[in-house]
């Protein structure tokens, strides 16, 4: 069963590889490094692969711009669409439901392990759903509570959840740390919080 493989890292890469051709089920026919590269694959094959396995971020590209084009390349080929499934350090309702929302079959986090691979790809080869059961936020929980946040202010939560400091989330975001604070800031007034570990409770 042929797989494409789209991740800027190349050493998960390696190891996603020999995980997946481990089982003797899956061949990795085609990796992309950079959402320009994923989508020359798919314009060039003569056959889309069976399962995507997607990074959510891809350098300064957002990974997920590559679902619309997927889905649109599809209906244009009448082809059906291969199951997606998206992979993450961060994981929250927001972008769980973005991905989702997007065509995406699964979103997966990428602190889990060879076993929650595989587990993930046989649930969405199914026709199912598969969550991450390492994303701390039920979709139906929290969708209502994230509603109240912008975008920057997710990225910020998504950052405090990986234990990241102050300074860190500034030189992640490329932004002072003065901004950083006014953002967190703006989560406590509107959760009511007053501790960076309440809002990992998120």
């Amino acid at each position: 069963m042929d797989v494409l493989l789209i991740d800027d890292h190349p050493m998960l890469n390696a190891g996603v590889v020999s995980i997946l051709e481990q089982t003797g089920i899956f061949k990795v026919c085609g990796q992309a490094q950079s959402l320009k590269e994923a989508i020359s694959y798919t314009e060039k094959a003569k056959t889309l692969p069976s399962l995507v396995i997607l990074d959510m971020l891809l350098g300064e590209d957002n990974g997920l711009d590559f679902l619309p084009i997927l889905e649109n390349f599809c209906k244009e080929k009448n082809v059906q669409k291969p199951p997606v499934l998206v992979c993450s350090a961060l994981g929250d309702a927001f972008k769980i439901q973005t991905s989702l929302k997007l065509g995406a079959s699964g979103f997966l986090s990428k602190t889990g392990g060879k076993d929650e691979l595989l587990k993930a790809i046989d649930t969405i080869l199914g026709g199912k759903v598969y969550i991450s059961p390492e994303v701390n936020v039920k979709l139906k929980e929290s969708s209502g509570i994230y509603a109240k946040f912008s975008k920057r202010e997710i990225t910020v939560i998504d950052l405090i959840k990986t234990n990241k400091s102050n300074r860190q989330i500034a030189d992640t975001l490329s932004i002072s740390l003065r901004t950083v604070e006014n953002y967190i800031s703006k989560i406590y007034f509107k959760t009511g919080f007053s501790s960076r570990e309440e809002i990992q409770m998120l």
